[in-house]
Protein backbone atom coordinates (compact mmCIF):
# COMPACT_ATOMS: atom_id res chain seq x y z
CA UNK A 1 0.00 0.00 0.00
CA UNK A 2 1.88 3.14 -0.84
CA UNK A 3 1.85 6.16 1.80
CA UNK A 4 -0.14 9.26 0.80
CA UNK A 5 2.50 11.47 1.85
CA UNK A 6 5.11 10.37 -0.33
CA UNK A 7 3.53 7.53 -2.65
CA UNK A 8 6.20 5.11 -2.01
CA UNK A 9 5.37 1.21 -1.22
CA UNK A 10 7.08 -1.02 1.03
CA UNK A 11 8.08 -4.31 -0.99
CA UNK A 12 7.56 -7.14 1.29
CA UNK A 13 10.74 -8.68 1.09
CA UNK A 14 12.28 -5.36 3.62
CA UNK A 15 9.55 -6.84 5.94
CA UNK A 16 10.94 -10.40 5.51
CA UNK A 17 14.73 -9.83 5.63
CA UNK A 18 14.08 -7.70 8.96
CA UNK A 19 12.40 -10.03 10.68
CA UNK A 20 15.60 -12.64 9.11
CA UNK A 21 17.87 -10.19 10.99
CA UNK A 22 15.60 -9.71 14.48
CA UNK A 23 14.13 -13.10 15.33
CA UNK A 24 17.45 -15.40 13.67
CA UNK A 25 19.77 -12.63 13.31
CA UNK A 26 20.87 -14.16 10.05
CA UNK A 27 21.97 -10.33 9.04
CA UNK A 28 24.52 -7.99 10.99
CA UNK A 29 22.80 -5.25 8.36
CA UNK A 30 20.23 -4.55 5.83
CA UNK A 31 20.50 -1.22 3.36
CA UNK A 32 17.55 0.11 1.90
CA UNK A 33 16.52 1.57 -1.14
CA UNK A 34 13.78 3.49 -2.83
CA UNK A 35 13.33 2.85 -6.24
CA UNK A 36 11.75 5.82 -7.28
CA UNK A 37 10.56 4.28 -10.94
CA UNK A 38 8.46 1.52 -9.06
CA UNK A 39 7.90 4.16 -6.35
CA UNK A 40 9.12 1.51 -4.00
CA UNK A 41 11.24 1.04 -0.85
CA UNK A 42 13.54 -2.40 -1.60
CA UNK A 43 16.57 -4.12 0.24
CA UNK A 44 19.66 -3.06 -1.68
CA UNK A 45 22.29 -5.36 0.10
CA UNK A 46 22.47 -7.37 3.28
CA UNK A 47 25.55 -7.75 5.56
CA UNK A 48 26.37 -11.54 6.77
CA UNK A 49 27.14 -11.78 10.79
CA UNK A 50 30.48 -11.36 10.30
CA UNK A 51 30.32 -8.20 8.76
CA UNK A 52 31.07 -5.43 10.98
CA UNK A 53 30.09 -1.38 11.41
CA UNK A 54 32.65 -0.25 8.72
CA UNK A 55 31.43 -2.60 5.82
CA UNK A 56 27.91 -1.22 6.39
CA UNK A 57 29.90 2.86 6.34
CA UNK A 58 31.55 1.60 3.07
CA UNK A 59 28.65 -0.10 2.14
CA UNK A 60 26.46 2.91 1.82
CA UNK A 61 26.79 5.44 -1.16
CA UNK A 62 28.56 8.90 -0.97
CA UNK A 63 26.35 10.73 -2.89
CA UNK A 64 23.05 9.33 -2.52
CA UNK A 65 20.26 8.64 0.37
CA UNK A 66 19.74 5.30 2.01
CA UNK A 67 17.49 3.74 5.00
CA UNK A 68 20.00 0.78 7.36
CA UNK A 69 19.24 -1.25 9.82
CA UNK A 70 22.29 -2.81 12.24
CA UNK A 71 22.56 -4.89 14.59
CA UNK A 72 24.56 -3.51 16.99
CA UNK A 73 26.43 -6.04 19.63
CA UNK A 74 27.94 -4.29 22.91
CA UNK A 75 29.02 -5.62 26.26
CA UNK A 76 26.91 -3.55 29.39
CA UNK A 77 28.82 -2.40 32.44
CA UNK A 78 27.67 -5.17 34.29
CA UNK A 79 29.21 -7.57 31.77
CA UNK A 80 26.00 -8.30 29.48
CA UNK A 81 26.11 -9.66 25.92
CA UNK A 82 23.32 -6.90 24.80
CA UNK A 83 21.83 -6.51 21.11
CA UNK A 84 20.07 -3.04 20.19
CA UNK A 85 18.80 -2.90 16.62
CA UNK A 86 19.66 1.23 14.83
CA UNK A 87 17.69 2.17 12.00
CA UNK A 88 20.05 4.94 10.20
CA UNK A 89 18.39 7.36 7.80
CA UNK A 90 21.50 8.34 5.82
CA UNK A 91 21.27 11.71 3.84
CA UNK A 92 24.61 12.73 2.83
CA UNK A 93 25.02 16.45 2.50
CA UNK A 94 26.34 15.72 -1.12
CA UNK A 95 23.18 13.65 -2.36
CA UNK A 96 20.52 15.58 -4.38
CA UNK A 97 18.18 17.71 -2.60
CA UNK A 98 14.93 15.72 -4.68
CA UNK A 99 16.31 12.59 -3.06
CA UNK A 100 16.98 13.85 0.29
CA UNK A 101 13.26 15.15 0.42
CA UNK A 102 11.95 11.63 -0.99
CA UNK A 103 13.47 9.82 1.85
CA UNK A 104 12.82 12.25 4.56
CA UNK A 105 9.00 11.94 3.54
CA UNK A 106 9.27 8.62 3.79
CA UNK A 107 11.10 7.66 6.30
CA UNK A 108 8.71 7.50 8.87
CA UNK A 109 6.37 5.44 7.56
CA UNK A 110 9.26 2.74 6.43
CA UNK A 111 10.19 2.76 9.93
CA UNK A 112 6.67 2.06 11.09
CA UNK A 113 6.96 -1.10 9.14
CA UNK A 114 9.83 -2.58 10.75
CA UNK A 115 8.62 -3.70 14.43
CA UNK A 116 11.40 -4.12 16.74
CA UNK A 117 13.55 -0.97 16.22
CA UNK A 118 15.32 0.40 19.22
CA UNK A 119 16.85 3.20 18.21
CA UNK A 120 17.22 5.83 14.98
CA UNK A 121 20.31 7.82 13.80
CA UNK A 122 19.90 10.30 11.26
CA UNK A 123 23.03 10.52 9.46
CA UNK A 124 24.79 13.23 6.65
CA UNK A 125 28.44 11.67 7.10
CA UNK A 126 30.03 9.04 8.25
CA UNK A 127 31.26 10.44 11.55
CA UNK A 128 27.39 10.94 12.74
CA UNK A 129 27.11 7.29 12.73
CA UNK A 130 30.76 6.03 13.68
CA UNK A 131 31.32 3.15 16.47
CA UNK A 132 30.91 6.20 19.78
CA UNK A 133 27.82 7.41 18.08
CA UNK A 134 26.49 3.41 18.34
CA UNK A 135 27.99 3.24 21.81
CA UNK A 136 26.71 6.09 23.42
CA UNK A 137 22.79 5.47 21.77
CA UNK A 138 23.27 1.93 22.52
CA UNK A 139 22.66 2.37 26.43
Amino acid sequence: MANAASGMAVHDECKLKFLELKAKRTFRYIIFKIEEKQKEVIVEKVGDPTQSHADLAADLPTAECRYAVFDYDFVTEENCQKSRIFFIAWSPDTARVRNKMIYASSKDRFKRELDGIQVELQATDPTEMDLDVFKSRAN
